[in-house]
C-alpha cells in the first residue's frame, strides 16, 4: 500500500499544504488542479504514480487546506500562485519534473515552464486549456462579459459559479454514468469556496484569467523551440475545455500524443484508471 505523506510548507509568509509520495530520489512528477478543487482532485491518481515517481500534489494559495489570506490581504493573480509553487517546488529540492496540469493548473503550468524550460520534462495536460481554440463558448460568456466590464450584472452572473449546483454540474456533465461520481467531490470544494471571503479570491482569479490568453504565444514558441513530450489526455465531452483544445497543442507540438476519452472536465473521477494507464505508459516512455 502507498504511503501518501499530508504535508505543509511555508513559503513567502504563507502556508501552503501539499500532498506527497513515492521514493525521495525517484523522477518528480508536479500535480497542479484545477478550479473549484485542490489536491484532493488527485487523492486516488497518486498512488498509482508513486510506485514510479516522487509525486508532489500541493493546493494553491486560496485553495483546499492552504492558506487562504482575503483578496485585500493578498494580490491574487496567476503569476502570484505560479510565483508561489515554484518557490514551494525550489524548497523541496525539485529542479527537474514532470507536470500534470489540469483547468487553473494549466496558467500555473504554462509559467512555471516559461520561467525555467530546461526544469520540465513532460507535460500531461488533463483539460488544461493552452489555446483559444480550447474555450467552450456558452460556459466563458459570461466569464468573458466580466472581463469587458466588472459591473454588479457581470459579477452576479460569474457568482454562479462558485454555487453548489454549478460545482456539481462540473463534476457531472459529460459523464454517461453519473452513479461513478463520488458526491463527496462537489460537497467538499463548495465548502472550501465558500469560506468566509473566499468568494472575492474566486472572482479576482476569474477576472485575472484573462491575463492568459495574451500569454498563449509565448507557450506556443516554448512548445515548438522545446520539443518537450506532451500528453493530451481530455475528456471529450467537457463543455468547458472542449477537445479542440486538446488537438490544438499538435499545432506547435506535432508529436504530442491526444487521447480523447468519453468523460467530461474531471475525467479523473469518471476515467482514473483509463487516464492513469495513459499517463503511466507516457511517462515510461518519455523519462526513461
Amino acid at each position: 500500500m502507498t504511503t501518501v505523506h499530508h504535508r505543509y510548507a511555508t513559503v513567502h509568509e504563507r502556508r501552503l499544504f501539499y500532498r506527497e509520495a513515492g521514493p525521495a530520489d525517484a523522477p518528480a512528477v508536479v500535480l497542479l488542479h484545477g478550479f473549484p478543487t485542490s489536491s484532493f482532485m488527485f487523492r486516488n491518481l497518486i498512488p498509482l504514480l508513486a510506485d514510479r515517481y516522487r509525486v508532489i500534489a500541493p493546493d494553491h494559495l486560496g485553495f483546499g487546506l492552504s492558506d487562504a489570506p482575503l483578496a485585500g490581504e493578498f494580490g491574487y493573480t496567476f503569476d502570484a500562485l505560479a510565483g508561489l509553487t515554484g518557490a514551494l517546488l525550489s524548497q523541496l529540492g525539485v529542479t527537474r519534473y514532470a507536470m500534470y496540469v489540469q483547468d487553473y493548473g494549466a496558467p500555473v503550468g504554462w509559467r512555471l515552464a516559461l520561467a525555467d524550460p530546461d526544469a520540465v520534462t513532460a507535460i500531461i495536460t488533463q483539460n488544461g486549456n493552452g489555446y483559444e481554440a480550447g474555450f467552450g463558448e456558452e460556459f466563458w460568456k459570461p466569464v468573458r462579459a466580466y472581463w469587458q466590464d466588472q459591473n454588479p450584472q457581470t459579477e452576479a452572473a460569474v457568482r454562479q459559479a462558485l454555487t453548489l449546483d454549478a460545482i456539481r454540474w462540473q463534476y457531472l456533465h459529460g459523464v454517461a454514468d453519473e452513479s461513478v461520481v463520488s458526491p463527496d467531490t462537489w460537497y467538499h470544494d463548495h465548502a472550501l469556496v465558500s469560506r468566509p471571503g473566499n468568494d472575492l479570491i474566486q472572482l479576482r482569479l476569474f477576472a485575472d484569467y484573462a491575463g492568459n490568453l495574451p500569454l498563449y504565444p509565448k507557450l506556443h514558441a516554448y512548445l515548438r523551440d522545446s520539443h518537450v513530450p506532451l500528453l493530451a489526455v481530455w475528456g471529450r465531452n467537457d463543455q468547458i475545455f472542449i477537445p479542440e483544445g486538446a488537438r490544438a497543442f499538435r499545432d506547435d507540438a506535432p508529436s504530442a500524443e491526444i487521447c480523447l476519452l468519453d468523460g467530461g472536465h474531471f475525467l479523473l473521477e469518471s476515467h482514473l484508471d483509463a487516464a492513469a494507464g495513459h499517463i503511466r505508459d507516457f511517462l515510461a516512455r518519455t523519462l526513461a
